[in-house]
């Protein structure tokens, strides 16, 4: 029998009672949505249609293209090439189910949407959310969103409305969030989730490769770019940094998704403990940082980034030059290192 760690009883029950009649219903998720945001967005959405919802996807911006396979993506708005109708359908919401995010700041031009939504529910995993929906799953120690997804469906008793379609997006969430498994936010319960929903439908060879070997070729000779040419360690330090400008992007063509990952192969390198990744885009320079072992990344973007996100994993943004963004990481390094020794 699987436990629903991230259902407590109360919030199901008002739940429950939420979707004890046909609704309409909306769903929403973060400004660039990755694996788990579309994983919980469609995922939820297969269930909830299936039991008898008027269901819709809204989405802040179109996903990078590895991601646009995933079942039920077809029939998602997106606000980027539907503003209006996007805009329109979360309006018309009696429940706005918001995944994978924190804060409404974080879907762009949708953020109003969701402040002045009828009735919004939350389920998400990151670090310190605002209080603005009626009903909130937080659960920091879940390793995706789409683990939660799972709890909180079992835990109202629509398992059997979990169909294959459902288990497929749950699974890529679920997987990509915990880096194929190998994070240590990757917990007993995530492997009897992610085998229980193998059972509903999911094929694991099938996702991986559809998530995972999509590349084009400006992609690999991107990736392969930046590990030669734009790759610094910092050896004293543990810490690796890459660093991409708008004409590194344009010199390959540059679609959106083509750097998800990056960062992680500077934590790959031996002695590595704090991989960072710079990269201009348009008027912003966006960060990621990743981490190893107890070095609380969210914490130092939260104080110089504008940014959060978890421990290990998090993202924040600078409107400075890529240069004098590079170089307030490097000032700010040596102190943060120190203070959090391995």
């Amino acid at each position: 029998m699987l436990s629903t760690p991230s259902a407590p009883p109360e919030q199901v029950a008002r739940l429950a009672s939420e979707l004890n009649r046909p609704r309409r219903i909306v769903l929403t998720t973060h400004y660039n949505p990755d694996g788990d945001a579309m994983g919980s967005s469609l995922g939820l959405a297969h269930v909830l249609r299936h039991a008898g919802h008027t269901v819709q996807v809204v989405l802040p911006n179109t996903p990078a293209g590895f991601l646009q396979w995933m079942p039920g993506f077809p029939a998602a708005l997106a606000y980027d090439t539907a503003p209006e109708s996007a805009v329109r359908s979360m309006a018309e919401a009696e429940l706005l189910f918001c995944l994978d995010f924190n804060r409404p700041d974080r879907l762009g031009g949708l953020e109003e949407s969701v402040r002045t939504a009828a009735f919004p529910v939350l389920i998400d995993h990151h670090q310190d959310p605002d209080p603005f929906a009626r009903i909130m799953f937080s659960d920091v120690a879940s390793c995706s969103t789409c683990q939660m997804v799972f709890d909180i469906v079992h835990a109202l008793g629509l398992e059997d409305h979990i169909t294959a379609d459902a288990a497929t997006c749950l699974y890529t969430g679920i997987m990509t969030d915990s880096g194929s498994f190998r994070f240590s936010s990757t917990a007993p319960h995530t492997l009897r989730v992610a085998a229980r929903l193998m059972e509903l439908g999911a094929v694991p060879d099938h996702i991986v490769s559809a998530v995972l070997d999509d590349n084009t070729v400006d992609r690999l000779r991107l990736i392969g770019f930046a590990l030669s040419e734009r790759l610094e360690v910092l050896p004293a330090l543990g810490t690796a940094i890459i660093t991409l400008s708008k004409a590194d992007l344009d010199r390959f063509a540059f679609q959106p998704g083509d750097t998800e990952g990056l960062v992680n192969y500077g934590l790959s390198i031996r002695g590595i403990r704090l991989a960072a990744f710079f990269v201009e885009r348009g008027e912003v320079i966006k960060v990621s940082l990743r981490s190893k072992g107890m070095l609380p990344v969210n914490r130092f973007l939260a104080e110089h980034f504008q940014g959060g996100g978890h421990i290990n994993a998090a993202g924040g943004q600078s409107r400075s030059t890529l240069a004098d963004a590079v170089a307030r990481f490097r000032n700010a390094l040596p102190a943060f290192i120190e203070a959090h020794p391995a």
